[in-house]
């Protein structure tokens, strides 16, 4: 467990706890972005996805989908998966350097949308070819 990590010591009285597994919990996430929103989170404290080992992620993922269809056949129309890895960021009570995956229970032009994803339209873009020749050969083989 690490001191300052708030999902190592997560919720001692068990409120925030929608399910708890050998190797992971699911908790309602507070503060949310929404109702209904919550995380999946490993229990063994890492801060990069890519420290998993396979059986945490298999867990993680298996866990994260097992909700996202809950939540779709339950309670919303769509749900966004998300994990972000930002160490630039201090950690805060909105970010938290412990590897986990948002679910996100989303309906069209809900309150999220209203306030910010509205915006990103206008910050799509297609890769020039400059771009698209710079990630291939960083990326590729």
């Amino acid at each position: 467990m690490i001191i300052n990590c708030p999902f190592c010591s997560i919720d001692e009285d068990k409120t925030r706890i929608i399910e708890e597994k050998e190797r992971i919990v699911v908790i309602l996430s507070s503060p949310s972005l929404m109702p209904g929103h919550i995380l999946v989170i490993p229990k063994r404290h890492i801060e990069k996805i890519s420290e998993l080992n396979p059986d945490e992620r298999a867990d993680l993922f298996d866990t994260a989908i097992e909700y996202h269809k809950k939540i779709i056949e339950r309670f919303s129309k769509g749900c966004d998966m998300r994990q972000h890895y930002r160490p630039f960021l201090a950690q805060s009570d909105v970010k938290v350097d412990h590897v986990h995956i948002h679910l996100l229970p989303r309906e069209n032009e809900d309150e999220l949308y209203q306030k910010s994803m509205q915006f990103e339209r206008d910050m799509w873009q297609r890769p020039d070819e400059i771009e698209l020749q710079k990630f291939v050969e960083l990326f590729g083989k």
